[in-house]
């Protein structure tokens, strides 16, 4: 087959692009520039997509033999990816960008313009399986359950799997990177990026006020007492604990969390942390790595990335979907995710619009 790899410049997709070659494809790398200032260094472990990892990438296709290009998607990448994680933030949503990357770019823009090219398929780095199941190809979590990416790859449908693979699956990160000593990359000890890649600083609540500007507003509890302030409660999530600064605190001493972000009247609600417990699900988006499941069907329900996984019944309705949770979770956001599972394999994912009590 002829396959485009993704080669960010990490290990991960270095060790992916020669496997295929291995396996007998023939591979063209491709690495995605998305940034549309782009450092020539990088900072910190944080981040990618710079100058630097554009030419981490090219000296490991060099080094496996394949042809290497760059392809400027950083103009969709604004538009799909960071405006869309500012517009929800906006809305008193919390959103994955990593899982709307995949969903948009990697397996949408990278993938369409693959195949318009004549090529077959895009191979990544994720930490994934793909197995021939009696139905076609189902997505199935890595066995290395620490790197597990399934979770960010539950927006993937049926033909989008049908072409994609995901050679690091089987492996763990150990064996990965020693297999890319053995192979003679440079990236082999290369750090891994982490968080938001377009937040090289890890400061969210900073990246967002520099955007959309100071909004002042107030922190209020349940009672709608006025218990703070706040700067824009677009930084602020379902769960959070940390950077309230309130104050006036209760007169038991409990801590208190943010139970609700309402975007419309600016505020933030706070209140002690039974609040946060819920078991009931309402998701919208809903995609599937397969056939819509037919009336109820137990499924494990994860909820953030390296979430646990709680056993749950899941109705489906069109491209909307409940799910009973059979223990409460804390911190569900709406804009979140919700995967669902039928034991390591992806059933499908819905983007959470609303949380509750059965």
């Amino acid at each position: 087959m002829r396959v485009v790899a993704a080669m960010s410049g990490g290990v991960d997709s270095a060790v992916a692009a020669a496997r295929m070659v291995e396996a007998g494809h023939e591979v063209v790398g491709v690495h995605l520039a998305l940034s549309q200032s782009a450092a020539t260094l990088r900072e910190s472990a944080r981040g990618c997509c710079t100058i630097e990892d554009a030419g981490d990438a090219r000296r490991v296709a060099d080094r496996i033999g394949i042809p290497f290009y760059v392809w400027d998607m950083a103009a969709r990448f604004k538009q799909d990816v960071v405006d869309d994680f500012v517009a929800e933030y906006t809305a008193g949503r919390t959103p994955n960008p990593c899982l709307r990357c995949n969903e948009r770019i990697k397996f949408a823009a990278l993938l369409d313009k693959a195949l318009a090219l004549g090529f077959d398929a895009v191979a990544t780095g994720h930490y994934a399986q793909i197995v021939d199941g009696p139905g076609g190809r189902e997505l199935h979590r890595a066995v290395d359950p620490a790197k597990d990416q399934s979770y960010v790859l539950g927006v993937l449908d049926a033909d989008q799997l049908a072409r994609s693979f995901f050679p690091l699956g089987d492996t763990t990160k150990p064996q990965i990177r020693a297999e890319a000593a053995e192979r003679g990359f440079s990236v082999a000890k290369k750090p891994d990026s982490h968080d938001i890649c377009f937040i090289a600083d890890g400061d969210t609540k900073g990246w967002l006020t520099r955007r959309l500007g100071e909004q002042p507003g107030d922190i209020v509890d349940t009672d709608g007492e006025v218990v703070g302030q706040h700067e824009g409660a677009f930084a602020y999530t379902v769960g959070q604990r940390r950077g309230l600064g309130l104050k006036v605190p209760r007169t038991d001493g409990a801590k208190r969390y943010v139970v609700d972000v309402e975007p419309r009247t600016n505020t933030v609600v706070v209140g002690t942390q039974d609040l946060l417990g819920v078991d009931l699900i309402h998701g919208d988006h809903a995609r599937w790595c397969g056939a819509a499941p037919v009336g109820e069907r137990r499924v494990g329900a994860q909820l953030r990335a390296h979430g646990e996984e709680i056993p749950a019944v899941a109705t489906a309705s069109g491209d909307s979907i409940e799910v009973r949770l059979d223990r409460r979770a804390r911190g569900v956001a709406p804009g979140q995710s919700v995967v669902l599972y039928d034991g390591t394999r992806v059933v499908g994912s819905a983007t959470i619009s609303r949380a509750g009590r059965v």
